[in-house]
């Protein structure tokens, strides 16, 4: 390493580089995107890897096996990893112990893993010698992975709850109809937040009114590569005819109201983040369970009156019970406005 740089910055600038390997990976999926590169005694980046997705090598392993490619010994290297090396045999095998096999001397990582069963690795190191620096750029690795990481410290899939509703706060007419209150940008960025979850929820009586498809389109008209699966929540059944019977990404009618319940079956399936589009009854359920993590509200140039608001009854009597919210981005997509915003904790 240069006498110059002090090993800190060298692995941060290292960090730097694994957790730009790590945006190679998806964004869904059950398992969380990793990047990682090995150093040699010089500090310089001497082979690279990162997760492609479930059942294929995890960053750790990819970047061991394409030094091995290039012909070199991975004794003594360091590997800087955006996230703590598993302990467990999923469908591959302990990444820690890939490492020790390999003679890494060092692993600094960024985020210590929160899953029960695959945490472990830095312990498992620590015990076989090998110096373990932790915490390198951890916001910045937290950040990169926090739906998944989130998903597994709460045993529950992230959510994102979307509505879209006129300046006066409705969600439809009359006559239960609403397309459309946003215009074309705003529904572009929809098909693209649904493409980066892997379920998308809507209500019964969604699917009766507006029949929609509920599939991740491009601004071409093409699907996104990867499609959530559609579920309806609801104790009406889903017509036959429901165009949301033929997504590519798969269909689920779950019965019931209760949103914790549905999101444990999920989770449960692999489903780590959610994104629930409405209507108002499931929106309020979800504020309601205190199972929502960012809110995408929408606001299209208009205004409807009537009683179709975009949210239901909260069971708020006082404004000293009303649910704060950190506003942290507000931008407007041709006429319209976009409001993306988090719950505090507690009302």
């Amino acid at each position: 390493m240069n006498a110059k740089t002090s090993p800190s910055v060298a692995w941060a600038a290292a960090m730097g580089r694994a957790l730009e390997l790590a945006t190679k990976g998806p964004l869904t999926g059950g398992n969380p995107r990793v990047g990682c590169v090995l150093l040699d005694s010089e500090g310089a980046i001497c082979a690279e890897g990162w997760h492609e997705g479930s059942g294929t090598p995890h960053a750790e392993v990819m970047a061991l096996a394409n030094a091995r490619a290039a012909g070199m010994s991975t004794k003594g290297l360091t590997a800087v990893v955006t996230l703590e090396p598993c302990a467990h045999t999923g469908k591959t095998g302990p990444c820690a112990e890939a490492l020790l096999e390999a003679g890494i001397s060092r692993v600094v990582f960024s985020v210590d893993d929160p899953g029960v069963d695959s945490s472990g690795g830095a312990e498992m190191l620590e015990d076989a010698g090998v110096e373990v620096i932790r915490g390198v750029m951890n916001h910045e690795g937290l950040t990169l992975i926090e739906r998944w990481h989130h998903a597994v410290r709460a045993s529950r899939p992230w959510v994102t709850l979307k509505w879209a509703m006129s300046w006066d706060g409705r969600a439809a007419a009359a006559d239960g109809t609403s397309q459309w209150i946003t215009g074309p940008a705003t529904r572009e960025k929809v098909h693209q937040d649904r493409s980066e979850h892997d379920a998308i929820v809507v209500g019964t009586n969604t699917v009766l009114v507006d029949d929609p498809s509920l599939t991740a389109r491009t601004p071409s008209g093409g699907f996104y590569d990867h499609q959530p699966l559609a579920v309806v929540a609801g104790n009406t059944e889903v017509p036959a005819t429901a165009k949301v019977r033929a997504h590519p990404g798969g269909f689920r009618h779950v019965p019931g109201h209760d949103p914790i319940a549905l999101l444990r079956e999920l989770f449960a399936e692999g489903i780590r983040s959610v994104y629930v589009e409405g209507g108002p009854t499931l929106a309020s359920a979800f504020i309601e369970a205190g199972v929502v993590d960012e809110i995408h509200i929408t606001v299209g140039p208009m205004l409807i009156g009537g009683p179709s608001t975009a949210v239901r009854d909260l069971g708020i009597s006082t404004m000293s019970e009303a649910i704060g919210l950190d506003i942290r981005d507000i931008t407007r997509l041709g006429d319209d406005v976009v409001v993306t915003a988090r719950p505090r904790s507690g009302k």
